[in-house]
C-alpha cells in the first residue's frame, strides 16, 4: 500500500514505515504529525483518485531536523574582475510515516 501525498509544498510518495527527508517543519522530534492532502492511495491494485485530494490521512512522527549538503553558488563574469562565491545548506526534517488512513 502507499499514497501519494503533499508535505511541506511537495509531493511524496510514501509506504508505512518508510523514513523519508522533507523541507524543515515546525514541529520538535518525537512530535506526532498527520497530513491530510492524500493525492492517492494505492491498496493492492486498487487505486483511489482524489478531485484534488481524498478524505484521507498520512500519520507520521518526527525523528529529528538535519542539515542537508553545502551547495556551492559561484558567479562570475568574465573579464570584469567579477567573483562570488557562496554556499548553502538547506534545512530539512527527518520523519517516519506511521500509517496511512484511507
Amino acid at each position: 500500500m502507499f499514497a501519494i501525498v503533499t508535505i511541506a509544498g511537495q509531493q511524496f510518495k510514501v509506504e508505512e514505515g518508510q523514513e523519508i527527508f522533507v523541507h524543515q517543519l515546525e514541529a520538535t522530534e518525537g512530535d506526532k504529525m498527520s497530513f491530510d492532502q492524500v493525492l492517492m492511495i494505492n491498496n493492492d491494485g486498487k487505486t483511489s483518485i482524489g478531485t484534488p485530494v481524498l478524505s484521507a490521512k498520512v500519520n507520521a512522527t518526527v525523528l529529528g531536523h538535519q542539515k542537508g549538503d553545502k551547495v556551492i553558488v559561484f558567479k562570475k563574469k568574465r573579464r570584469k574582475g567579477y567573483r562570488v562565491k557562496n554556499g548553502h545548506r538547506q534545512h530539512f526534517t527527518k520523519i517516519k510515516i506511521d500509517s496511512i488512513a484511507g
